[in-house]
């Protein structure tokens, strides 16, 4: 990649925001220098008494194609914290597994944001609500309307949050690396 020129900013993010029950946002957008843009956003979400192995299934299905047909540099994820009940907690822990898993099989990075850190990327302050997350994340992404899925906000989230992560990094060169280090999921 040149140095300076628009083509060596490019980045393609997939957001990815899972879900032990409910919808799992997913998203994919594009820095390319001068601006970042959506590719595809969306909420998968699943009949109300499906297996949860199908769920899972479904879930793998949709992530291995959005991540053929987009071929993002990385994907953002958001990291695991505790669930109100242990049930929650390992079933989120599980959509989460098999997300990295579809990461990993596609030889895409995965780094890890807290909700707080995406918040304040996005919007400046770490404990937005839900419907901040969605008005900035239409408002930055220039959409005509914000995402009626708050579920598919929190992924574009993740996904401007890295961009913007990324970019700082880029900026500082070096140093940046001591200021923003990566968070890498093994």
């Amino acid at each position: 990649m040149a140095s300076g020129s628009p083509q060596s900013e490019r980045l393609r993010v997939a957001g990815i925001d899972p879900a032990a029950s409910g919808p799992t946002g997913y998203a994919i957008v594009e820095f390319d220098g001068a601006g970042v843009r959506s590719l595809r956003f969306g909420a998968l979400r699943h009949p109300a008494r499906a297996p949860f192995g199908d769920r899972l299934c479904e879930l793998h299905r949709l992530l291995a194609g959005l991540l053929a047909e987009f071929s993002p540099d990385v994907m953002a994820l958001e990291t695991v914290f505790a669930a109100p009940n242990l049930r929650t907690s390992l079933k989120l822990a599980e959509a989460r597994g098999v997300v990295l898993l579809a990461a990993a099989q596609a030889g895409v990075p995965v780094h890890s944001y807290t909700p707080r850190e995406v918040k304040f990327q996005v919007t400046g302050y770490g404990a937005a609500s839900k419907a901040q997350m969605q008005t900035m994340v239409g408002a930055l992404l220039q959409l005509a309307e914000p995402p009626s899925s708050p579920d598919a906000a929190d992924a574009l989230a993740l996904a401007l949050c890295h961009v913007f992560t990324e970019r700082a990094r880029r900026r500082v060169g070096t140093a940046g690396d001591r200021l923003y280090p990566a968070r890498i999921e093994a």
